[in-house]
């Protein structure tokens, strides 16, 4: 269509047999053409390669000898599922040879599907179509009834090879990474031309170091000190860690020149230190993320407790009320869920939502979490702390009766079990830089911790509701005196440090299973980052909780173990109340009980 619309147009320019009025055609029509060209010309591409794979994949299977695996090599350049389909098969007895009665073999597979017989269908795998009979009916036949075409040891290897080599054309970059890497460490010299020529071809520059990579390690094989030598720089230049090992041993190798064994030696030095310092950085950026974590669930407790004096057990069952309405708000926007409180089951409609709407769960669970978990806590302190303030132990008592209470509602309305909480595809996965391992779900929880360290801050300094706050924390009687209502202030300075508890628990969620035993696992972590900071101090919990996260990570890296680790944490701690009891910022005023 668009070449004889060329021709047309020329013919009418030059004056031929097409008058100018008679070619001219209304753009409501030309428009229309156009777009069908543009779709229709890159299908007829498309349609025209797929005939070209499958004439390759019918004289591969058809080829004897060595022609077979070169053949089946030249299909590696390509991103075909079928042929990625027939490749898979062929080596589990799944491609077969049947006569067309004319003396010629059809290549066939055999569809999964079975007629009433048991039989399959053959699908040609020169054409797509059914294998018919002369009347023009589909043929169908028992798999064991045919003749597989053959693999041995030799084509299986092509085989493999060539299907790894065709995940070089993967649309997802870090599986051409992750592949590249593969064929380079198995040091075959033939995969040195294909990767290189690729290196053009290549849109992604981490890819594209990747084939540098894998071609310098590959050529290690290579016993030509001309090419070796450069590779071995090379490699200690970037810091390979996979080369790492195929180094040690060129450096150990008896046969290797003097100058491989001591190039080889000085890149192991460069890419050892480069390991330290791969090792340092992601040690950081674990205890940067653990202590923003331990800020996250201790945040709401340097509000109830840090500003507030109330020893609050129940901190930890608030921050289940947040994992838990995460994992119904995930259901929700799914297919529902069951719950049965008390024995009695309730059905939760779901919005049946999926793709992108069904990945939004968790921007709307992040604001339910925090006004669900605050109606709790302000349910609690209007019934059981409010007449508690200048009891701690009885508050401590009540508190760790209400946390057992809430535990068995837990149990009693979502089961002993417990649930998974899927995080959405925007917070799974990770990335590197320079090796470094960045997880999107840790990188999440410190921009999370820093985000509520900064509203609440503002909120505490900034606005008519923290200065009541901070006037009735300091001196509750006088704040009465003033005018201040202390007791709405009390309820709404808890539900706030409750609903920062729910806001901890919905992050929870992402990383671990949601159980009624979720909070006793962060309790005492809370309250050890709240007293080492300063009671009553909000940047003091900062401090603390970054600092016990980055102690604890290193710690645990120096002695090779999690459980010494902590061990050591804690000890730390109780010798360093011993020398501060007041923590590292110290509460300056008039106190506060009041």
């Amino acid at each position: 269509m668009p070449c004889r619309c060329a021709c047309l147009f020329h013919q009418s320019a030059e004056g031929g047999k097409y008058p100018h009025s008679a070619f001219r055609i209304p753009h409501s029509a030309l428009i229309p053409r156009l777009l069908l060209a543009l779709f229709l010309l890159p299908a007829l591409a498309l349609a025209d390669d797929t005939a070209a794979f499958r004439q390759l994949l019918c004289k591969a299977i058809v080829a004897e000898g060595p022609d077979q695996a070169k053949l089946v090599a030249a299909l590696a350049d390509t991103n075909s599922d079928l042929v990625r389909k027939v490749l898979t098969a062929w080596p589990n007895d799944g491609i077969f040879l049947i006569d067309d009665g004319k003396g010629t073999k059809i290549p066939v597979m055999l569809e999964d599907a079975q007629d009433a017989d048991g039989k399959q269908k053959a699908v040609r795998i020169d054409t797509g179509d059914y294998l018919k009979d002369a009347s023009g009916k589909a043929q169908a036949f028992f798999a064991n009834d045919l003749d597989s075409v053959d693999a041995d040891l030799r084509l299986k290897t092509a085989i493999k090879d060539t299907m790894e080599l065709m995940t070089l054309n993967d649309p997802d970059p870090e599986a051409r990474r992750s592949s590249v890497m593969k064929i380079g460490m198995l040091q075959n010299p033939a995969n040195i031309p294909i990767l290189q020529a690729r290196i053009p071809k290549e849109t992604n520059h981490r890819v594209q170091a990747a084939l540098s990579e894998a071609i310098a390690i590959i050529q290690l094989k290579k016993p030509d000190p001309a090419s070796q030598i450069p590779a071995i720089r090379m490699l200690g230049a970037i810091g390979s860690i996979p080369a790492r090992d195929v180094l040690k041993a060129v450096a150990d190798n008896k046969a290797s020149t003097p100058d491989e064994a001591k190039a080889a030696r000085l890149s192991l030095s460069l890419i050892d230190s480069h390991i330290d310092r791969v090792d340092f950085f992601g040690t950081l950026f674990r205890g940067l993320s653990l202590g923003s974590i331990l800020l996250v669930v201790a945040i709401g407790l340097a509000i109830t407790f840090g500003l507030m004096g109330v020893i609050n057990m129940a901190h930890g069952e608030l921050i289940a009320v947040g994992a838990y309405t995460c994992y119904v708000v995930e259901n929700v926007f799914g297919s529902g869920l069951w719950i049965s409180p008390f024995g009695i089951p309730i059905h939760l409609p779901g919005l049946n939502f999926g793709g992108w709407k069904f990945q939004t769960y968790f921007v709307f669970a992040i604001p339910a979490a925090f006004l669900t978990a605050a109606l709790v806590g302000i349910i609690l302190e209007r019934f059981v702390i409010r007449y508690l303030y200048r009891r701690p132990l009885e508050s401590l008592l009540a508190t760790w009766g209400v946390s057992l209470i809430l535990q068995q509602t837990f149990r009693l309305v979502f089961g002993a079990a417990n649930v998974q909480v899927s995080s959405p595809n925007w917070l799974s996965g990770n990335f590197t830089v320079s090796d470094v391992i960045l997880g999107y779900n840790r990188l999440f929880v410190i921009g999370f911790a820093i985000l509520i360290v900064i509203l609440t801050w503002l909120l505490l300094t900034r606005t008519p509701l923290g200065l009541l706050i901070r006037a009735v924390m300091q001196n509750r009687n006088m704040a009465a005196c003033m005018g201040v209502r202390t007791e709405r202030v009390n309820m709404l300075t808890f539900g706030f440090g409750s609903g920062l508890a729910g806001l901890a628990g919905a992050f929870l969620s992402q990383i671990g299973n949601v159980g009624p035993n979720l909070g006793q696992n962060y309790i005492v972590d809370s309250f050890m980052t709240v007293v080492v900071g300063g009671v009553g101090s909000l940047f003091g919990t900062v401090y603390s909780a970054l600092g016990i996260g980055a102690v604890d990570e290193i710690l645990q890296q120096v002695f090779g173990s999690p459980v010494v680790g902590k061990i050591t944490v804690l000890v730390l701690i109780i010798l360093f109340l011993q020398w501060r009891p007041a923590g590292l910022f110290a509460t300056k005023g008039r106190g506060l009980d009041g």
